[in-house]
């Protein structure tokens, strides 16, 4: 059973994904490797909410699936993945990437995530961060309040960072506000070594003109965006818009890197991308020249169904069955095998193994792109030939704004002094009526434990959320 939303502005859409899976399940029906096994697929519409738990419900008055692929959409997910661990049945998905899911003790017991998760592409950051000695930085991520993929993504950055003791403030960006508060973010950047964004296009790009004008992107502050689903929406170009400030928001731009996904050059894959194009183009959805008709979770659900092929295929030579969900999620799990991309690794944990790049723009004047770096799952980086190490040298320590001019005198004035005496009567009135509430009524003070008091500092927003995306109200 495959559960993904009908609605095409989705990159995980059924007529996006369909196409990958259908090319999997011949390739396996073909295949002389899996014993004859045939694997017939039902579609659902899953949206991105409550309807995904409603057809697995439906489905299972006739059938119980065997296997169920998706939701991708982390509060369509939680639901299904809680139900179909209660009912033994395992769960592949190429989302479902918070942090929260990570917890697979009880109820997500039977997941399996298939596409790098958003801790994975958190531990790129901490491998860059301890490399040039880092241990400050300022989160920038926008909320839609529905989806939230940006509110994920740096989640499993705060996690990380957090964890190693990197010192981490943020804003949010309220994604239904036109204009961006730049003032106030810039001023609350300085102190931090590396800005770290997630945002819509148009957003980045009026970010980094910002920074660029109050003259921050030159040798005070390091800054990265992040974008693992869309690669149309970085790289050569992005900054463009046609419009006045295009020349301006280019050299901006010089000084961004952007953290995505790393890109496959297997031959296989050229023939896959070419009838996922083929297929899109026949559905009506457009898919520009010069972008790959291929995102993750088309390469993800791809290989979920090759992967559960792989486990399925172990599980019953060993003399089990089909509806032995438990032991076949766990024969996925701790696995390495070759997808469509490259290699596929999952830890032990049932989470893939990632790999990601780092791109930045390599020629000023032109306003191209390339990777400068790569990072695999051995936890290191790999520079590619355009990497310029002083791209990532701080020149200044990153300074504070001006204070304001406060103007003083020597003496206290007439109105201070009012001041000072209307204070005191008040504080006496005030002393007054606690000793009388108190000697008349008995008062209970609860007091915080240290670790409380530890969580309602500058992040409480963030560790409030955090909370939420552990699901237990989803």
């Amino acid at each position: 059973m495959v559960l993904l939303p009908d609605n095409n502005t989705y990159l995980f859409s059924y007529q996006r994904v369909f196409p990958a899976i259908e090319f999997a399940r011949k390739t396996l029906n073909g295949s002389e490797l899996f014993g004859g096994l045939k694997f017939n697929v039902r579609y659902e519409n899953s949206g991105c909410g409550g309807d995904a738990l409603f057809a697995l419900v439906d489905k299972q008055k006739e059938e119980r699936p065997d296997l169920v692929l998706g939701p991708v959409c982390e509060y369509a997910a939680a639901p299904v993945m809680r139900v179909a661990s209660h009912w033994n049945i395992p769960v592949i998905s190429a989302g479902a990437l918070a942090t929260g899911f990570r917890e697979k003790n009880s109820e997500f017991s039977h997941l399996t995530r298939i596409a790098p998760t958003y801790l994975k592409m958190a531990e790129t950051f901490l491998a860059i961060f301890k490399d040039f000695t880092w241990r400050t930085a300022y989160l920038i991520y926008e909320d839609d309040k529905e989806e939230r993929n940006c509110f994920f993504t740096m989640e499993g950055v705060f996690t990380v960072l957090s964890e190693y003791h990197i010192v981490t403030d943020l804003a949010v960006l309220n994604s239904h506000e036109e204009r961006v508060d730049t003032d106030g973010i810039i001023s609350s950047t300085y102190g931090s070594e590396v800005v770290i964004m997630c945002a819509k296009a148009d957003k980045i790009r009026e970010l980094m003109l910002a920074f660029h004008r109050r003259k921050l992107t030159s040798d005070s502050h390091i800054f990265f965006n992040i974008e693992l689903f869309n690669s149309s929406s970085y790289g050569d170009g992005s900054w463009r818009r046609g419009d006045k400030f295009d020349n301006e928001a280019k050299a901006a731009y010089s000084f961004l890197n952007t953290v995505t996904l790393l890109r496959s050059t297997k031959p296989e894959f050229e023939v896959f991308s070419m009838e996922m194009k083929k297929s899109q183009q026949e559905s009506g959805i457009p898919v520009c020249e010069d972008c790959s008709a291929v995102n993750m979770f088309m390469e993800g659900f791809h290989d979920a169904l090759l992967l559960y092929a792989f486990a399925l295929r172990d599980v019953m030579s060993n003399g089990l069955t089909k509806k032995d969900g438990r032991q076949i999620t766990h024969s996925m799990w701790n696995r390495t095998f070759e997808g469509i991309a490259g290699q596929v690794s999952l830890d032990a944990n049932g989470d893939r193994n990632g790999d990601f790049s780092i791109v930045r723009m390599t020629d000023p004047d032109a306003g191209t792109h390339e990777t400068i770096m790569n990072f695999g799952t051995n936890g290191t980086f790999k520079p590619m030939p355009g990497f310029k190490r002083e791209w990532f040298s701080l020149r200044t320590a990153p300074e504070p704004p001006p204070p304001k001019h406060i103007e003083s005198s020597c003496g206290l004035g007439v109105s201070a002094v009012t001041g000072l005496i209307v204070g005191g009567i008040l504080g006496t009135a005030l002393l007054m009526a606690f000793y009388f509430f108190r000697k008349n009524y008995r008062i209970t003070i609860e007091r915080r434990t240290p670790r409380e008091e530890c969580d309602i500092g500058k992040h409480r927003q963030l560790r409030e959320d955090s909370i939420r995306s552990n699901f237990s109200a989803a």
